[in-house]
């Protein structure tokens, strides 16, 4: 059972690592067994790199800025000739902007939609296309790799003042099943995770509202706000030999909240 949990000798590209949710699993997966890439904006916080070597994996920052198109294609390339081969793919950097919809600014609008949607797919285009690229001899399983996106209960949901966040989200969830159409057959699982109400710095507003923290307080079965550690479990499985049947899902981690 231990064996169809583990991911040793493998490598995770990550992105979004830095804090909450993504940092959570990030060392989730090198505790498992993987080998971390951590794609950061910049090379200064190396918090998460630091507890993952801790742990005796290896560890390394690749900076690239996500809303820069042709920065996210290099990413592959790079690691490629550095003679990195990246096997598990976690899309986890995502930004928010709040604004009533009528008021919504185009920079804003383009800059959640570029970072949250555009990168997803630039990204895990070329990783797919490396992973398909190479001899099927390299794969004695058959599974070439796993694709794991972060998604949102806005995938499913419109929420309040976060028409980009919404759209982005939903993108999301369409483009995981829409490569998953393409790749299981190949041996790429392609799944994402949906996280409900979880308490990082991104909800920081929605947690200091006392009205909207009672109405979600109030709608979670589970009780409480989630935290990142709760994304540990569901990461390991995406991405280890447990999930060779699961593609195109989207799974919710929201203690309940989509239940009700």
């Amino acid at each position: 059972m231990a064996s169809l949990f583990s991911i040793e000798g493998r490598t995770a590209l990550v992105t979004g690592g830095t804090r909450g949710i993504g940092q959570a699993m990030a060392i989730a997966l090198a505790e498992a067994g993987a080998d971390i890439v951590l794609v950061q904006r910049h090379e200064s916080n190396t918090a998460t790199r630091d507890e993952i070597t801790k742990l005796g994996r290896k560890a390394v920052i690749h900076v690239a800025e996500l809303s820069d198109r042709e920065a996210v294609k290099k990413i592959i390339p790079t690691l490629v000739q550095q003679g990195v081969q990246p096997d598990i793919l976690l899309n986890c950097a995502g930004i928010q902007k709040r604004h009533p919809s009528e008021k919504f600014p185009d920079e804003d609008w383009d800059e959640v939609i570029n970072v949250n949607l555009t990168s997803v797919f630039t990204l895990a285009r070329e990783f797919g296309a490396n992973l398909l690229s190479r001899g099927a001899s390299e794969f004695p399983s058959g599974r070439r790799g796993s694709v794991i996106n972060v998604a949102s209960l806005l995938s499913f949901q419109g929420g309040i003042t976060v028409p980009a966040y919404a759209a982005s989200k939903g993108g999301v969830a369409q483009l995981t099943k829409a490569l998953s159409n393409e790749w299981v057959a190949k041996g790429i699982n392609v799944n994402a995770i949906a996280p409900g109400y979880i308490d990082t710095d991104m909800n920081v507003a929605l947690i200091n509202d006392a009205n909207r923290n009672a109405g979600i307080m109030a709608r979670i079965p589970a009780g409480r706000w989630g935290k990142p550690e709760d994304f540990k479990g569901v990461v390991v499985f995406l991405a280890s030999p447990a999930s060779s049947y699961v593609s195109g899902e989207i799974i919710t981690v929201d203690g309940g909240w989509m239940g009700r």
